[in-house]
């Protein structure tokens, strides 16, 4: 047993969605979220800035002394992950390989698409693990860069959501895919939108509710689950502008963040 904290970061408020899984699946675990909120988004960043900006996160979350860390951004897991786990003596979790192994289980005709940041998509991170799972496996990426700030104003009810939707899965929904992986954490905040445009025949996979999961297992494996049963408090750590954040962040995660610290990241 291990009462510490599991740290969790973003480059903003979209990893509240994996913070919101967690939170339900772990009831009795104290979690420390940091939002890189001054230097959104990462997914137009090269992957030397991305990996610098992470490892600059996860040295902040290691000075709360932490039992895990869990990079709740799809940008930062494609290109800084492995680089993370052979820096820093800690175990680390991402989202890409719990979202690729759900979307493989899920889909029926073997028609996969992805929408995710520029950087994600590029990386073609998960492309790779799932033709890895199954080779034979159609898989359409696309980039949609305006979902984030789109998510960050807190317009994913509105008309431009909508007809964005609409224009960026034009071109999934022509290849028939019967699986959407959304391929970036603030993208389940937009699940409504996104579904209504996709139709009730294509199943969204959520990687946030797939990490929390494997967060569990991760814990579990390692001997670092709570020993409480629920009750745990959460801290938040932004880089900028700490009552937006609250804002948004209260909306997805369905309840007051009552405090908000802000943080100089570039001095780590």
């Amino acid at each position: 047993m291990d009462n510490r904290p599991i740290g969790v970061f973003d480059s903003g408020i979209g990893g509240l969605t994996v913070l919101k899984e967690i939170v339900e699946q772990l009831p009795g675990e104290d979690v420390i979220y940091f939002g890189d909120t001054a230097r959104i988004p990462y997914g137009t960043r090269s992957r030397e800035t991305v990996i610098k900006y992470s490892f600059q996160c996860i040295r902040f979350l290691l000075s709360k002394d932490i039992k895990a860390i869990v990079i709740a951004c799809n940008t930062a897991s494609a290109m800084a992950l492995e680089e993370a786990k052979k820096v820093f003596e800690i175990p680390i979790l991402g989202v890409i390989e719990p979202g690729a192994n759900a979307a493989v289980s899920a889909t029926k005709n073997n028609k996969i698409g992805v929408i995710g940041t520029t950087g994600t998509i590029n990386s073609e991170a998960y492309q790779r693990k799932i033709r890895r799972i199954h080779p034979n496996l159609e898989v359409i990426g696309i980039s949609c860069p305006l979902f984030v700030p789109i998510v960050e104003e807190g317009w994913e009810d509105s008309d431009v959501a909508n007809m964005t939707a609409e224009k960026y899965l034009q071109e999934l929904k022509e290849h028939a895919t019967d699986t959407l992986v959304l391929g970036c954490t603030h993208y389940p905040a937009l699940r409504y939108t996104i579904g209504k445009v996709m139709g009730d025949r294509v199943t969204l996979v959520n990687p946030a509710y797939e990490t929390a999961q494997s967060t569990k297992i991760l814990l579990k494996e390692n001997g670092l689950l709570s020993e409480k049963i629920d009750g745990g408090k959460y801290e938040f750590y932004v880089s900028d502008d700490p009552e937006k954040f609250r804002r948004i962040g209260g909306n997805i995660l369905r309840k007051e963040i009552s405090t908000i610290q802000k943080v100089n990241i570039e001095l780590l």
